[in-house]
């Protein structure tokens, strides 16, 4: 799967430029040119690295950075600015980013970085699972929604772990029978439907957005929550 990264830079110029550059490198890339828009695309927590720009409009790097963070976003942060005093590095790490690069740049040094950030992210992946303000973590077994500990059994943690590693695809029940189960998928039982409930229970009935779907007919959905679905979310609790 190709690398996803978001580029928030208001300099239109500058964020095509990055854009062309590392689609060519077979990355996906979206850009967004203001602060706001870049935070509500950042929380959708689809891309693997996010490029920030700190001088914004409408919101700043740093606020946005402070706020993935606060909000469990553990997407990698790759601050580009042209602010390279020693105070403002620090201020930007201390932000939550990952790493800071300075304009001017060399393309190579982005790309470079680029990989040290993914070898560092494939790392942690292999330990924990991550969509959202949803994790899992497969040392300890640990399952927390918005910062709060879900106790699962350990069939309720595999069901959970299965969906979470194929986000947004209908997964049928013989799918999840052979995956989850590791048996032959058995008409006249109703054990995944009896599952697929407790897990609801856990880690959506107190939550929002929903995030297990059933497609009538065919089996569930595990989506990644969108810009609309947290806004939604917002809405109904304020």
């Amino acid at each position: 799967m190709a690398m996803r990264v978001l580029v928030i830079e208001d300099e239109q110029k500058m964020a095509d430029l990055i854009k062309r550059g590392l689609e060519e490198e077979g990355m996906e890339v979206e850009t967004v040119y203001d602060g706001e828009t870049g935070l509500e695309a950042g929380k959708d927590g689809k891309h693997d690295l996010i490029i920030l720009d700190l001088g914004l409009p409408g919101r700043d790097g740093l606020d946005i950075s402070r706020e993935l963070r606060s909000t469990g976003v553990k997407t990698p942060i790759l601050i580009l600015t042209a602010q390279d005093s020693t105070e403002m590095k620090v201020r930007g790490l201390d932000s939550g980013a990952d790493d800071y690069l300075t304009k001017p740049f060399a393309f190579a040094e982005m790309l470079a970085r680029i990989r040290a950030l993914q070898r560092r992210t494939l790392s942690e992946d292999s330990t924990k699972l991550q969509i959202g303000d949803l994790s899992l973590n497969l040392i300890n077994r640990r399952v927390n929604r918005a910062n709060v500990e879900v106790q699962l059994t350990g069939k309720e943690f595999a069901l959970l772990e299965f969906f979470m590693r194929h986000p947004d695809e209908i997964l049928s029940r013989e799918t999840l029978s052979e995956k989850v189960w590791e048996e032959t998928f058995d008409t006249l039982t109703n054990v995944i439907d009896v599952y697929i409930n407790y897990l609801r229970n856990k880690i959506d009935r107190q939550f929002e957005p929903k995030l297990i779907h059933t497609v009538r007919g065919v089996g569930y959905m595990f989506k990644t929550p969108t810009a609309d679905s947290r806004l939604l979310a917002e809405t109904k609790a304020s």
